[in-house]
């Protein structure tokens, strides 16, 4: 009896590791959350497999699919021209704000930003470029999206 609630106990433990890869497991990392009313908003991208996530105001919406060779180029040609890795953070202290992170785990634009704290004046509209390019993706590829 107790080697079998043991086994049933690693499986367990298995399985719920493995449902948290998703999370760990990604080149590319869009992430919106926080605020008043807390939103959670997730985009993870390996290779062409792609992980969208949605929780908020009352709704949940998860979804995978496939993004195409286009929109992972239009994506790296957005973090490139807009300066990604140059963006700089303010060290303001913002608090109940719905905040965004990028991290990006490999290639020329390889790097992690945050507007948590806002972002200097000099690349606002760098970063509402690349932010425009997440969310464009978002809207073009999620079925019942918000």
């Amino acid at each position: 009896m107790n080697k079998i609630l043991g086994i049933l106990f690693a499986v367990i433990v298995l399985v719920s590791c493995n449902s948290q890869k998703v999370y760990s497991d990604f080149d590319i990392s869009y992430s919106r959350n926080g605020g008043i009313s807390p939103v959670y908003e997730n985009l993870l991208i390996k290779g062409n497999n792609a992980h969208y996530s949605f929780e908020g105001h009352g709704k949940k919406h998860k979804q995978d699919f496939k993004i195409s060779n286009e929109d992972l180029k239009k994506l790296d040609q957005a973090l490139s021209q807009n300066n990604f890795r140059r963006i700089e953070e303010d060290r303001k202290k913002l608090y109940d704000n719905v905040t965004t992170s990028i991290n990006i785990k490999k290639g020329p634009n390889e790097g992690s930003k945050t507007d948590a704290s806002m972002v200097m004046p000099n690349f606002t509209t760098n970063w509402a470029n690349i932010l425009g390019t997440f969310q464009e993706i978002i809207n073009n590829n999620v079925k019942n999206n918000k």
